[in-house]
């Protein structure tokens, strides 16, 4: 439903023509599914291609003299260790260890840099940048959600699809965070190989909004399925990837979520000597040093992590929801739900690399919980659904994508629901 206050991304009117159901979400009127709905958009991603509108996030623009100072200062990872034609993934720090946001950060040229939030605190993170401005001379800070579109395209066929619709340049370096420019139907567009799903191969495209349509069109016609926001998050929970206001920022209780509960945080934040002190640098050293010794099953820093964030699959058919209180076979609370829901799968047939994915697939119910840190994959936890207790198993995950062009479900001892 939009509302007086609703902001549309410029491809509001093919998602409208499409007969998409829109919703409102952190203030934009969006694309939630698709005709076919989210069960088909999330599996063709899988095997397909999935084509998402996320124009709704954040975009950022800073350059000057002092940017990498200034990104050295309010982000956690080591900016200046981000060569052109590369990316990273980033958290935006409060003095306590808690995350305000998490990021990625681009880096297309040479002086400057390009910093996605999300849409739901991309007021936020803007004003808190301005309010660290003052301490940097000669440093811009641009806002550009309005004025750079934001396409992602996912999926072991988008590597094909986008090859096809280059006029001039090439893809980026077949590495994560592998950034390139090429020009497609004439507009000139950022390309970089990032995501938020889990694919092994995965594009992010940034687009001036008034060509946007032009490349939608294109991307549609080569055989992408559009996708909205209900299969984007069940890819991404699928994947183990985090959400802000449910594996980072404030517990289900309200307290603050330490950013290395979160596993991301290993890659995203860096204590080098080339960054020296940052906001909440000293907060986080803490959790790093508690975070190493959980990890050796030494839980003798855990007051400084007490929660971790593991994924869990679950039992017969029961959907955990986010705030669901989470148990020890023991009937000891341990910890919360933050994302839940039931997910589908193709199923495959075969061994390791030589596994093949089949016209079969399947529903299975995952979430991701934030738990007492000295859990340990294998565990099984109870998990209160409805006033009753399911068991669950924490996992070390519920998807692999080491072998592409496939990211593919690991299935652990419990029941599944057969799809017709």
């Amino acid at each position: 439903m939009t509302t007086p206050t609703s902001r549309r991304t410029a491809l509001y009117e093919r998602h409208i023509g499409l007969a998409a159901k829109m919703v409102e979400f952190a203030g934009w009127n969006m694309p939630l599914h698709y005709p076919g709905g989210i069960i088909h958009e999330h599996l063709a991603t899988r095997k397909t291609a999935g084509l998402f509108d996320i124009s709704h996030m954040g975009r950022f623009i800073i350059h000057g003299r002092r940017a990498l100072d200034f990104l050295q200062h309010v982000l956690t990872n080591n900016a200046a260790a981000l060569k052109p034609g590369h990316a990273q993934y980033t958290i935006i720090p409060d003095p306590t260890g808690q995350a305000l946001d998490d990021a990625y950060l681009y880096r297309f040229v040479e002086h400057e840099y390009l910093l996605v939030v999300n849409a739901a605190n991309s007021a936020r993170d803007y004003d808190y940048f301005q309010s660290h401005l003052s301490a940097f001379d000669q440093v811009e800070l641009i806002d550009q959600t309005d004025s750079l579109a934001m396409l992602s395209l996912q999926g072991p066929r988008s590597k094909e699809i986008l090859a096809k619709a280059i006029d001039t340049g090439e893809l980026p370096e077949p590495r994560r965070n592998s950034l390139s420019t090429v020009t497609i139907d004439g507009s000139t567009v950022l390309l970089s190989r990032t995501g938020y799903t889990g694919e092994p191969l995965c594009f992010e495209l940034f687009v001036a909004a008034q060509d946007v349509c032009r490349i939608w069109d294109l991307l549609t016609e080569l055989g992408s399925v559009p996708v909205g926001l209900g299969a984007r998050d069940t890819l991404r929970l699928e994947a183990g990837l985090p959400l802000y206001g449910h594996e980072l920022g404030p517990d289900p209780e309200g307290r603050p979520i330490p950013i290395f509960s979160c596993p991301l945080a290993k890659f995203a934040v860096s204590f080098s000597s080339l960054k020296g002190s940052f906001v909440g640098r000293d907060a986080l050293a803490r959790q790093y040093r508690a975070y190493k010794r959980i990890t050796f099953a030494d839980y003798s820093l855990r007051q400084d992590l007490p929660r971790m964030v593991f994924p869990l699959a679950l039992s017969g058919k029961s959907v955990a929801r986010s705030g669901a209180k989470v148990f020890s076979d023991r009937d000891k609370h341990i910890g919360f739900v933050t994302s839940g829901t039931m997910v589908p799968y193709w199923i495959d047939e075969g061994q390791a690399l030589a596994s093949r994915l089949t016209q079969s697939k399947a529903m299975r119910p995952i979430c991701l919980a934030l738990l007492d840190s000295n859990l340990r994959p294998g565990q099984t936890v109870l998990v209160e659904i409805r006033d009753k207790k399911v068991p669950a198993f924490v996992v070390p995950y519920n998807l692999r994508s080491e072998a592409p062009p496939f990211a593919r479900a690991i299935i652990y001892d419990s029941p599944v629901q057969k799809l017709n």
